[in-house]
């Protein structure tokens, strides 16, 4: 089952002659196996309907692979608490959830590899009623990537027999870690750190002196410390925009290159889409036109970010930009409007304020996209200011 390009579920059947086959289509709660390769169709209407009790057995990809929706509605979230429960209810427990993707890529190199994967531990649970040998074969018959699919085929079925120890080549070196719970202190500390790299210790300073004093008021009143969490979280967003200075950073920093190691083998050639504003060319809706750049962009991008002490001077050209320009305005009219809010800081000014907080998380992409969300933030906030100025309002 694939939701990559609209939901497919494949109906499978066997029997030992074709006699035996007298519907295409596995009937409601008749299906022996429910192999989720892609956890969204998995969880769908027409794969739960087949499902029963004492006879389906479930085995799902927990990847979270987003569908082409996310694209239109950027706040949706990926429902996987809910596919879990529904999935287990509908079987009663009978299901097994493995992130196949990431064992697939880790081991082979490539996502594709997690069908067989899956295919592997079903086999390897007593779920696929052929031998392994006829599988081996058709692997082989249909001639696409043998080699990596019949492995992704063992390797699931190793999987099947010893999890732990696939995961333990998978990921070698790999400790265990202890997520604890995000507080307030830890969010700060970490962007002020992240904000230091971004430009200096002094723009981290003016971050984490608003953050606590917005934290300090809050306390004072008696209401807790979610204002706060939502301020230092929003205000890092708007106060690390990616200019090119930024991106230039990120791409000289070793993560970058750890991580291009980890993904790739062999020699690299990186190639650059980019859309200079200074000097791309436009379209017919007036939007910049990205031209490929070859890698010796990368020792440019060095030179340029050894320049983030010109952001927001005199002597950024790029800060000459209408999105430049608006990206540095959103900073100083997040911290005057919060600044409203703290004035008056009782239970209803902090419920209007604390949506105010969050508005920035409504402001995403770049060019053109980044220009219409800023306009939409700014209308959304236009209706909060009036609703914190007169608290008998209901327009919003």
């Amino acid at each position: 089952m694939s939701q990559k390009n609209g939901a497919v579920t494949s109906h499978v059947r066997f029997a030992l002659q074709p006699e035996g086959i007298r519907a295409q289509r596995i009937a409601t709660g008749e299906a022996d196996l429910i192999l989720g390769c892609d956890m969204l169709a998995a969880g769908a209407v027409d794969a739960i309907a087949k499902a029963r009790p004492g006879r389906t057995q479930v085995i799902v990809n927990t990847h979270e692979q987003p569908p082409g929706q996310f694209a239109i509605y950027p706040d949706w979230n990926f429902p996987t608490e809910d596919i879990r429960t529904l999935l287990t209810d509908a079987v009663e427990g009978r299901v097994e959830f493995v992130d196949a993707t990431a064992l697939a890529k880790a081991l082979m190199g490539d996502a594709i590899a997690a069908n067989l994967f899956m295919l592997g531990l079903a086999f390897q649970r007593g779920a696929v009623p052929l031998s392994a040998d006829s599988l081996s074969k058709a692997i082989e018959l249909n001639g696409v990537a043998v080699r990596m699919n019949q492995a992704a085929f063992n390797w699931g079925r190793h999987a099947a027999l010893d999890m732990v120890a696939v995961k333990r080549v998978a990921n070698p070196g790999v400790t265990a870690v202890s997520h604890l719970p995000r507080t307030f202190n830890s969010l700060v500390r970490y962007r002020v750190d992240y904000l230091k790299k971004y430009q200096d210790a002094a723009y981290a300073r003016r971050y984490e002196d608003f953050v606590h004093r917005v934290r300090d008021v809050e306390r004072a009143a008696g209401l807790g410390e979610s204002l706060a969490m939502a301020v230092a979280t929003n205000l890092f967003k708007l106060m690390a925009y990616k200019d090119e200075y930024e991106v230039a950073r990120l791409f000289i920093a070793p993560e970058f290159r750890a991580a291009l190691g980890v993904a790739f083998e062999g020699k690299l050639k990186l190639q650059f889409n980019l859309a200079p504003p200074l000097w791309s060319k436009r379209n017919t809706q007036g939007h910049l036109v990205k031209k490929c750049f070859g890698p010796s962009t990368m020792f440019l991008m060095g030179l340029l970010a050894k320049l983030k002490f010109l952001r927001g001077s005199a002597l950024d050209i790029f800060g000459r930009t209408e999105e430049r320009r608006i990206e540095r305005e959103l900073i100083v009219e997040y911290c005057t409007v919060i600044e409203v809010v703290l004035v008056r800081l009782d239970a209803h000014s902090c419920a209007v304020g604390l949506q105010l907080a969050q508005l920035p998380e409504q402001i995403r992409g770049f060019g053109h996209v980044k220009a219409a969300s800023v306009e939409r933030a700014r209308a959304a906030q236009r209706e909060l200011l009036v609703e914190l100025n007169n608290p008998t309002s209901s327009s919003h």
